[in-house]
């Protein structure tokens, strides 16, 4: 079982935009006690699409019933569901209402067996740091290649996917199905940590600067932190930012083990 305790924040700005798109939500399961999951979303078109991720996201983890032991797959599974059946429903509306939205997603899951897995679609982030360093982030890699092998288009035409409507990956595409990328770690310890980040912040700063800041700072003043600095490089044309901040810590005491902290 678990050796670290969670401490978790979550913060948002909207930015020189007219309305909040973004959702950002921590969650826990009904019926998988010690599992946490961090979700976030970055909607376009209204903030519908988004906020039926969210709903989704709650549903899905709340039915989630988790083995006995570790379970990656199982893990990995969870987050293919939460976009499968979000991208059915977003679909379904867009039918209904005669306008299309659209959606990325990023989701961590992590497990009190030590486990983490990550999930995204589209142009929102996921970083790993550990003992202050970024050691992984999402990219588009995985689906360029998905591209190329399935769509059979030359390298550069995939990796311009996000200018073709029918190639975007998003959730929501009435052309495309999503294609999720999944990362994962094990051996989850204090001085890892996670951040889950919508463009309008990744978009101002380095994957060094991101993982200093998150390293020195609790989750909220992180948080408070870098929206605060990415409103000023963005010279107030900054869009939505939102982020998730996930920090593993040594436990005060030896009941406090493996429990989520407070998340703000």
């Amino acid at each position: 079982m678990t050796t670290f305790k969670i401490e978790a924040g979550t913060a948002q700005h909207i930015g020189n935009r007219p309305q909040q798109n973004d959702r950002v939500a921590l969650l826990t399961g009904a019926r998988a006690p010690g599992y946490v999951l961090a979700v976030l979303s970055d909607g376009s078109g209204g903030a519908a699409a988004s906020d039926q991720l969210l709903h989704t996201a709650r549903q899905v983890f709340d039915e989630f019933k988790p083995g006995e032991g570790p379970g990656r797959e199982r893990l990995a599974r969870l987050l293919r569901d939460i976009v499968d059946e979000t991208h059915l429903v977003i679909k379904m509306n867009a039918v209904a209402s005669q306008a299309e939205a659209h959606a990325s997603f990023v989701g961590l899951v992590l497990s009190p067996h030590g486990e983490a897995v990550w999930g995204h679609v589209g142009d929102s982030r996921l970083y790993r740091f550990q003992d202050g360093k970024c050691v992984a982030r999402s990219n588009d890699a995985a689906y360029v290649q998905h591209l190329v092998a399935s769509e059979r288009l030359p390298e550069e035409a995939a990796r311009n996917h996000r200018k073709s409507k029918l190639l975007l990956n998003v959730l929501g595409n009435s052309r495309k199905h999503p294609f999720v990328t999944i990362g994962s770690h094990e051996g989850l310890a204090p001085g890892d940590g996670f951040l889950l980040c919508s463009d309008g912040l990744w978009h101002f700063f380095t994957d060094a600067e991101l993982a200093a800041a998150t390293s020195r700072a609790t989750p909220r003043q992180a948080s408070e932190m870098l929206i605060n600095k990415a409103q000023e490089r963005s010279q107030g044309k900054g869009g939505n930012c939102s982020l998730a901040i996930i920090k593993l810590v040594q436990p005060l005491q030896a009941g406090a083990a493996g429990k989520p902290g407070r998340a703000g």
